[in-house]
């Protein structure tokens, strides 16, 4: 028998527990209480519990576990009862008891929800530490013991910064994998000469290395943004209680309680500077949700790239290939389509709709609260993970993988008419122009045009339109 039954589930012994609506039955053994039996009942909405972010879940452990050590240290909780909040705590941030965080990832009442849940989980754990049962609150109280000196309005926005900080500290190795993939295949591809384009249309030439090469960086410039914005997920609001003002919460509380979550996470966090102020701002999330944003933009246009590139085999680009996966068709026989490329760019899609209802979400507040933080932790925690899986897919099953087409590549940029731009300061931008145009017209290089015309001395056309020289090699 399950000894920590779901509420759902028939038969065994119950217990009984009243909140100001009236009593709800329960059974024996549960950890959750009455306020997370009726968030399940008042939220079935997308059938995702907050369990599927541990981070969060962790991070609402790390919360209590620094609240109930402040409080002890400022005398207000006695040792038995921070010992048994802290074993509970330890426990849930060690991994376990994560399947009874179970109510909806979206919900209304700010995340009371959410912090009730944890609260009632870590009061019942603990009341079995203490050789007790689940439910026995005179003992230990999920609202007067764990939840003491703190309202939802200070508790959950602060776990939401720390498991978001957690996360972002996840996605930034899996960046730099990439990035480095991008690097290397740049280093690899140093010497193939190829065509740059702008505007789809023939520009003038560059190596291969070069593009991978921008590739990297900006994927690493990406990677500094976003670490940065996890400083200001470092203000906290632990003392701030229901609005900011402190009630309820012991004047030392905030300090203390900060002090402590630090050493637990080892995150730098730090009291607000304004409390009223930071219990309704949104500004450390918003900062994060562009951030990812950026990034997933850049992915884009990089997966958007590589397909380009890889287009083909025979009527496209067709200068680099990408490992094949896969049968591309059901009907076309030898078709592989660039799958990778379409998965991650399908991510990078989905996390710019999660910078949106950020947006929605942050803009959404009134007057001392933002009641829609359960969607903005919901929405940056998800992207976060996904984005943390695309770039491991598109470096490991792709990137490191993709070859070049050299002979390909250096006649696309040998034969193009934009050569005669090395002309213009030599011949002049008209006569280049014409030059261009003719070569355009007979389908001939710039080169045999431009010898015909007798412009330069044929050694001086070789050197001036050599697509290497023009690539900086």
């Amino acid at each position: 028998m399950n000894p920590h039954p779901t509420p759902t589930e028939p038969g065994g012994p119950r217990r009984v527990e009243h909140d100001l609506l009236g009593e709800r039955e329960l059974p024996a053994g549960a950890y959750i209480g009455i306020h997370t039996l009726r968030a399940t009942e008042n939220f079935p909405l997308t059938g995702t519990p907050v369990s599927v972010h541990p981070e969060l879940v962790t991070a609402l452990a790390a919360v209590k576990q620094a609240a109930a050590l402040a409080h002890r240290e400022l005398g207000a909780l006695d040792d038995r009862r921070c010992e048994a909040v802290v074993a509970a705590c330890r426990e849930i941030r060690a991994g376990l008891w994560h399947e009874h965080f179970v109510v909806d990832v979206l919900q209304g009442g700010a995340g009371t929800s959410t912090n009730m849940n944890a609260n009632e989980v870590i009061a019942n754990r603990a009341l079995e530490i203490l050789g007790s049962g689940p439910g026995d609150y005179a003992l230990l109280s999920p609202n007067d013991h764990v939840n003491l000196g703190q309202s939802t309005n200070d508790a959950y926005p602060t776990a939401v910064k720390l498991a978001l900080h957690e996360a972002a500290h996840a996605l930034a190795p899996a960046m730099d994998r990439l990035a480095d993939a991008l690097a290397e295949r740049g280093a690899a591809f140093a010497d193939v000469v190829k065509l740059g384009r702008t505007q789809l249309q023939d520009a003038v030439p560059m190596t291969l290395g070069q593009e991978f090469g921008a590739f990297a960086l900006g994927v690493r410039d990406d990677t500094a943004v976003l670490l940065r914005s996890t400083r200001a997920l470092c203000e906290i609001t632990m003392g701030g209680t229901a609005i900011g003002t402190g009630l309820n919460a012991h004047p030392g509380f905030a300090r203390a309680c900060a002090d402590h979550l630090a050493e637990i996470t080892g995150v730098p966090v730090h009291p607000a500077r304004d409390l009223v102020e930071a219990t309704q701002s949104t500004g450390a999330f918003i900062e994060l949700s562009h951030a990812l944003k950026r990034f997933a933009l850049r992915l884009v246009k990089v997966c958007n790239d590589l397909r380009l590139l890889s287009s083909g085999p025979r009527a496209g680009l067709a200068e680099i290939r990408l490992p094949e996966l896969q049968a591309g068709s059901s009907i076309m026989p030898g078709k592989v389509n660039p799958v990778v490329p379409e998965a991650v760019t399908q991510v990078c899609f989905d996390v710019v709709a999660a910078d949106t209802a950020v947006s929605l979400a942050a803009q959404a507040g009134q007057l001392q609260l933002n009641a829609f933080e359960p969607l903005i932790a919901h929405r940056l925690l998800t992207a976060q993970r996904r984005l943390a899986a695309a770039c491991t897919l598109l470096a490991t099953a792709c990137v490191r993988g993709i070859r070049a087409d050299a002979e390909r590549a250096y006649g696309h940029a040998s034969g193009s008419a934009a050569l005669a731009t090395a002309l213009n300061p030599v011949i002049g931008y008209e006569l280049s122009t014409a030059l261009a145009r003719r070569a355009v017209a007979q389908r001939r290089p710039v080169r045999e045009v431009a010898g015909e015309a007798g412009v330069l001395p044929p050694e001086v056309l070789d050197e001036l339109l050599d697509p290497r020289r023009l690539a900086g090699g």
